[in-house]
């Protein structure tokens, strides 16, 4: 097949393999195989993990780029455009090299089929592999074990958190998911855990393995001052380091860990101290308690699982105490909306149930059944579209409230592209 541009390639894609997702990778790597391969190959970090995969990205990717290094970053799912999905050197990359590299799969794909994550996975590499990287990083789709990245071994892992999300697919247990996300690990490359209360089986499994595993709170750890944080492990200690640009406690992990990744790399990766302090404080990430100014002020959170809802609570119980919360709401249909409601039912006011336009999105009906199993009270729907949800809401709230939209990439893609006057 071949498509003059990339929205007609992405068509294509969506409708060439039978499951949307369809976890394995007997048919990616067949196909990886037979692609070009880069005569060095770019050192590789792997994030997997339950939340805060995209952070520790992005984290990463400043840090680095701050150190003078070529860095590409493939992550998923975008927010407004396929091209965010893959970006080298922080600047997403164009039409022509995604159709390209699709091209370059076709042709030795044969009778393979390939979902459409696999091939934007295919194409990343292949993209990276012509691109001169000093890093690659591979941010996790699904799982860690059997997702289309761990075609690659990679010289760090790293998992940021373990929590119940896409039970489905990974286990309804933190011990079962977290065995499909240490999938990453490999025997005797180091791999580096954020998450402050890990299932033993991580323990047991890197022994198993005979991959280092480096703890926070046993390996390195942090703590965070008045005005700046300390980090530190067996070798190294960084003071009065800047807050994160990312809002959120939580993020202070997450840049805990990923030092504590770089500290393992910087035989091969020097750093500055420098390039840390400017990556932490020029760090941009949208959709993560992404700050909209007006009248009222309006929060975008990307989080869509029980984990994610405790660490919006905590932040809006911290930063807008005296706000009335107007939540925009809805997720996709295999997601724990009860366990997301509990956890925010006592700080949320009103809640706006918005229709989304995708089949992996729970209908509206689905979603006021699952409210209603927890009690939740001031629900309101019947729009026909996010526009007009956010319209309800708007009108519904007074200037010191605050409006927040969560639960899926694709309400805040809808409010991104409606703000940027793109389709999403």
């Amino acid at each position: 097949m071949h498509f003059k541009s990339l929205h007609g390639w992405l068509q294509w894609q969506e409708t060439l393999h039978s499951k949307q997702i369809d976890l394995g990778l007997e048919r990616v790597f067949k196909v990886f195989q037979l692609l070009e391969k880069p005569v060095n190959r770019p050192l590789t970090i792997t994030v997997g993990g339950t939340n805060g995969k995209g952070s520790s990205v992005a984290f990463l990717d400043a840090i680095l780029r701050q150190s003078g290094y070529r860095v590409g970053s493939y992550t998923s799912p975008h927010l407004q455009r396929y091209n965010e999905r893959i970006r080298i050197n922080g600047i997403v990359v164009r039409d022509e090299l995604i159709c390209q590299a699709f091209e370059r799969i076709e042709a030795v794909r044969g009778t393979t089929s390939l979902s459409y994550f696999e091939f934007c996975t295919l194409a990343a590499l292949d993209i990276f592999a012509r691109a001169a990287l000093d890093v690659q990083l591979l941010e996790v789709g699904l799982g860690g074990r059997l997702d289309a990245v761990n075609i690659i071994d990679a010289d760090v892992a790293l998992i940021p958190s373990i929590g119940i999300d896409h039970s489905d697919w990974l286990g309804d247990t933190r011990e079962l998911i977290a065995r499909e996300k240490m999938g990453i690990f490999r025997s005797r490359r180091p791999a580096v855990v954020g998450d402050i209360d890990p299932p033993a089986i991580m323990e047991t499994y890197s022994r198993e393995l005979h991959t280092p595993l480096y703890l926070v709170g046993k390996d390195f750890s942090y703590k965070k001052n008045d005005d700046d944080w300390t980090w530190s492990n067996d070798t190294d200690t960084l003071t009065h380091l800047p807050h994160p640009n990312l809002l959120g406690q939580h993020q202070m992990g997450n840049a805990a860990a990923v030092l504590q990744v770089l500290s393992l790399l910087s035989p091969r990766l020097p750093l500055t101290e420098q390039a840390i302090v400017d990556g932490l404080r020029q760090v941009q990430l949208p959709g993560r308690f992404q700050v909209i100014d007006g009248t009222p002020l309006i929060l975008l959170d990307v989080g869509h699982n029980p984990l994610s809802a405790d660490i919006l609570r905590d932040y809006l119980i911290s930063s807008f105490p005296d706000k009335k919360i107007h939540l925009i709401f809805n997720m996709m249909k295999d997601k724990d909306f009860v366990g997301v409601g509990q956890r925010l039912k006592s700080i949320v006011s009103h809640w706006y149930i918005a229709p989304l336009d995708n089949p992996r999105c729970a209908d509206v009906e689905q979603v006021l059944t699952e409210l209603n199993n927890c009690s939740i009270e001031n629900v309101f729907s019947g729009f026909t579209s996010f526009d007009e949800t956010l319209a309800a809401a708007q009108d519904n709230s007074q200037s010191q409230d605050l409006i927040v939209i969560f639960g899926s990439f694709f309400l805040v893609s809808a409010f991104l592209s409606k703000r940027s006057g793109q389709e999403v």
